[in-house]
């Protein structure tokens, strides 16, 4: 696979027979290539089940790539073992459009997670450890020259300066870093540490977030080489010091240490498909709490293998109020990268749920309505699409509607979605069949997106990062979820106040908001309007380069559900293989 797509074999580290490490030297020696066409799939509010949109950019780049012969690329995010053992399963599609050896993507990898996981640990580690000793830090010209200190000769400081340079002075209530684990564990959400006697009645309350909710695995996917990893690894803020100013990782000593951990994993992994198209596979943070998108270096490697003509396909998290707004807002920001269409996947059962359909619960059978013909439902459910397709016009660029069919769907069913989609200013709208015939099934996809890519691509972003940030939330909350205002609990204010007064209000903002609403509330289906939007806290992750306003009720520790996955999962202990993991 990578010889086809035009990688040396110096720029290729394998790792076993199935998956391998791409240098960051292909980057260098390609640098004067064109890029190739530009796709973001991303998708209407799903149900908990999915909408399909990781089966869908697979069978998208299968009909590129195997049946319609164009040089292709997807580009996805590395899946987080805590949906995979928990409620959600694995990520690596369905059918006949799959990332193979889908036990290996769905589970280690080649460990950039637990490289991540080690590296937030150390910096955790490193907060406490600094507040309890306290006592000297290596001379810095760096650190000097950050407190307005311009001597170099440490005989020459006044009493006051050593003072300053010494001692961080952190304040424990204001650390923001929060030790991580990639697994979903509800009893982590708040403990207690230093209870130990040898910690001198040091102790605090604190929290185990998700691993991919780390700021490190933001700056993994943000970042456009090793350089610019390691300066992002040392802004990141951890806590302020009494004198209210941000105390960062470099401030802290261990920027180095983070970047010799992350030092493979800025590479990005190659995989393929069933069909074998190749696939990048970098980053994982989610779209929920995070921005939700693959990685920046993936997606530049990508655009200059495929060549002018060729497809870079790849997907932004949730529904395209989450996801693929944050692609636009901030991965596009950050990366100088210009999208040339949209695919937005949608289906019949998540449609009719927005109508008003029963609830959709993972492990329950569908109630009936999901299972018969119901076009007046449907037809009410449309609100969203509509929506999604108005969020993404936004930002002016050509929006697909792949419609991922299912075989309890009628044709009057996916003929009215595809009317409907068309109606509300799509590009074009195509039923999908991928899932049972693979690339096959979405080749009239694959040619719609051809010609969408062809058509003029007026991109914009929806702010300016330099309007304040309660102007950035509030356009967010009105434009993207069509909220009537905003209301900041005092929390946030006081954040607000705060983050600007340090210098971080010029940063790009990151909603945290639940995926299965509009709104902030999970039960308001359809396209809700005119509701309040309440921002519980605002949080800084200005290594990354965003805000992130928690928006009601989030949760950085997921939980595991009544029947978790891992009950299905077992390994035959003859052959080897992997039973159960989907």
């Amino acid at each position: 696979v990578a010889r086809e797509v035009g990688l040396l074999p110096d720029e290729v580290e394998l790792y076993g027979q199935t998956k391998a490490k791409v240098h960051l030297s292909a980057l260098k020696r390609l640098k004067n290539q064109p890029d190739g066409k530009y796709v973001v799939v991303t998708g209407i509010t799903p149900t908990p089940l999915g909408e399909g949109k990781s089966t869908t950019t697979v069978g998208l780049v299968q009909a590129l790539g195997a049946h319609l012969h164009q040089n292709v690329f997807a580009c996805v995010r590395q899946p987080s073992q805590g949906p995979t053992f928990g409620i959600k399963g694995g990520a690596a599609g369905g059918g006949y459009c799959q990332i193979t050896p889908m036990e290996e993507f769905n589970l280690h990898l080649t460990g950039d997670i637990h490289a991540i996981t080690a590296a937030n640990n150390l910096v955790a580690a490193a907060v406490d450890a600094r507040i309890f000793h306290e006592l000297t830090q290596t001379d810095q010209v760096r650190s000097f020259l950050k407190l307005g200190i311009n001597k170099t000769d440490p005989m020459a400081l006044t009493k006051e300066e050593v003072n300053l340079f010494v001692r961080l002075d952190i304040d424990p209530g204001t650390i923001t870093w929060q030790r991580v684990l990639d697994t979903n564990d509800r009893f982590l959400r708040k403990i207690t540490i230093g209870q130990s006697p040898t910690e001198k009645g040091f102790s605090r309350m604190a929290q185990f977030d998700i691993t991919v909710s780390s700021e490190i695995m933001a700056v993994l996917a943000l970042s456009d080489g090793l350089d610019d990893m390691k300066k992002r690894l040392g802004r990141m803020v951890v806590a302020s010091s009494k004198r209210g100013e941000p105390v960062t990782t470099d401030d802290l000593g261990v920027t180095g240490a983070l970047a010799v951990l992350m030092r493979d994993a800025v590479k990005p992994n190659l995989m393929q498909t069933l069909e074998g198209t190749p696939v990048f596979v970098h980053a994982g943070p989610f779209a929920n709490i995070a921005h939700g998108n693959s990685s920046v270096l993936a997606d530049k490697i990508a655009l200059k293998l495929v060549g002018k003509e060729g497809f870079v396909v790849t997907e932004a998290g949730f529904g395209a109020d989450i996801g693929m707004e944050k692609f636009f807002n901030i991965k596009c920001r950050y990366s100088g990268l210009r999208p040339h269409v949209v695919v937005l996947v949608a289906t019949v059962r998540a449609l009719k749920m927005h109508g008003g359909g029963p609830a959709v619960t993972a492990g329950v059978p569908l109630p009936k309505e999901y299972m018969e013909e119901n076009l007046q439902l449907l037809a009410r459910g449309c609100s969203n699409l509509n929506k999604q397709i108005q969020n993404a016009r936004m930002f002016g660029v050509p929006v697909v509607v792949a419609v991922n069919a299912f075989k309890t769907d009628t044709k009057a069913e996916l003929a009215l979605v595809v009317q409907m989609a068309k109606e509300a200013g799509a590009f074009d709208a195509v039923e999908c069949t991928h899932w049972a015939e693979g690339g096959k099934g979405a080749v009239a996809l694959a040619q719609a997106v051809q010609r969408a890519s062809q058509a003029p691509s007026n991109f914009r972003f929806l702010y300016n990062v330099e309007l304040p940030v309660i102007d950035k939330i509030r356009l967010i909350a009105q434009q993207i979820y069509g909220a009537s205002d905003i209301e900041l609990l005092p929390e946030a204010q006081e954040k607000v106040t705060l983050y600007t007064k340090q210098g971080f209000g010029n940063l790009p903002i990151c909603m945290a908001k639940t995926h299965l609403s509009l709104s902030h509330d999970p039960e308001q289906k359809g396209a809700p309007a005119g509701f309040i939007l309440p921002i519980r806290d605002i949080r800084a992750s200005v290594g990354a380069g965003f805000l992130y306003p928690l928006v009601g009720t989030m949760s950085t520790m997921p939980g595991l559900p009544t029947r978790p996955c891992f009950y299905d999962i077992d390994l035959d202990p003859v052959s080897g293989e992997v039973n159960g993991l989907f």
